[in-house]
């Protein structure tokens, strides 16, 4: 059996680090995983799962010592493939990887932008050191098209990209009336009031000030925002200028979203630039229709894979209209499972990573046999 580290910046609840948990389970290599940083919800997730986690302990991005920990950790783990994901750890991990003599190095890209990457600006120097680690390994997977053609404008070659998108399991995000109820009464909502929800990172890119503001236009609705970041006390403080504090909710991290999702009325998702949009397929596989400013997941497919989405222009005032249109006679009924949630199977996107690490080692001289001897 091939074997595989995962090496990752961190493990809080953002959407690489679910992307990970949910693929790992569907893989046919024996995975591990490596947390530079932070080993929060996704770390306990992926360990009650049965899957070793490393934390390296790093303590900033020039802390050199995390190098040589993961490159101790790879020589005596023998791992086949080393496959990296968000920017530290791409950096470090392949170059550990290459001073470990791993055969077969891989990244995925989750976050890149036009201008920005995983929310840090794209300078000279970011960019710089983003070419110099990627020459490193011998393959960077896309998680979409519009991703891979981002690569390729930074000067990556187009045979060392490969497009595997995203995958989801759609059973574990279907809707459930009872989950409804309990996360509403724990959360302090209303069992029948119309509830607005944002899933991500509460960053600027994500644009959930125009949720905010919309709530003044909604009376009676709530905003439901799941997920951790650095602007969540200036989107608190919009929301007590607004009037609409009360009528706000920030659930911080979760490790399952799917009881926020049913909780849920409508997802709106206002950002004007994504990499993937997973948060709009999770919400279409519970049914929930959305409203979206990005998603080029959705992009990639025809116009009626996904009936329940549409897309805005982006101006606030668009999301306020549509939102007030929608809610208009209470909360929406659930919504089928489009075609787009089955087109983006996890079980799919599992098969395309597997056979990516035996054809990057077939490439690169194999596995190490006796590894795999020794593990036997």
């Amino acid at each position: 059996m091939v074997r595989v580290l995962h090496v990752i910046t961190g493990l809080a609840a953002g959407g690489a680090e679910q992307q990970l948990r949910t693929l790992l389970p569907h893989l046919g290599a024996r995975c591990e995983v490596a947390t530079l940083t932070n080993p929060g919800l996704m770390a306990e997730a992926l360990a009650a799962g049965g899957v070793a986690v490393h934390h390296l302990g790093m303590r900033g991005n020039r802390d050199l010592r995390a190098l040589g920990r993961l490159a101790a950790l790879m020589r005596r783990g023998r791992y086949d493939v080393v496959h990296t994901h968000l920017y530290r750890a791409c950096l470090y991990g392949r170059l550990a990887a290459r001073l470990a003599g791993v055969p077969a190095i891989v990244a995925t890209e989750h976050s890149i932008g036009d201008d920005r990457l995983e929310g840090r600006a794209i300078t000279a120097l970011v960019r710089r050191a983003y070419l110099a680690g990627e020459a490193l390994g011998q393959m960077t997977v896309a998680v979409s098209p519009a991703v891979a053609e981002r690569l390729a404008r930074w000067g990556v070659p187009r045979h060392r990209v490969e497009v595997i998108p995203n995958g989801i399991d759609a059973g574990a995000f279907a809707y459930d009336p009872e989950l409804r109820w309990r996360a509403r009464t724990r959360l302090g909502l209303p069992v029948d009031a119309p509830v607005v929800g944002g899933v991500g990172r509460l960053e600027p890119g994500k644009r959930f000030d125009v949720l905010i503001d919309a709530m003044r236009h909604l009376e009676g609705a709530y905003l439901l925002l799941a997920g951790a970041g650095g602007q969540r006390a200036a989107l608190a403080r919009q929301a007590a200028e607004c009037g609409v504090a009360r009528r706000v909710i920030f659930t911080g991290e979760a490790a399952d979203v799917r009881p926020l999702l049913c909780a849920m009325d409508v997802l709106a998702a206002p950002s004007r630039e994504e990499t993937f949009g997973l948060a709009v397929l999770e919400a279409l596989a519970a049914g929930l229709p959305v409203l979206y400013g990005a998603c080029p997941a959705l992009d990639d497919l025809p116009a009626d894979a996904a009936p329940g989405a549409t897309r805005l222009p982006g101006t606030p005032g668009d999301m306020t209209q549509a939102l007030r249109m929608l809610l208009a006679h209470g909360p929406p009924p659930r919504l089928a499972p489009p075609p787009a949630v089955l087109h983006y199977d996890v079980r799919r996107q599992a098969e395309l990573v597997d056979a990516l690490y035996e054809r990057l080692l077939r490439r690169h001289g194999g596995t190490r046999k006796e590894t795999r001897c020794a593990h036997a």
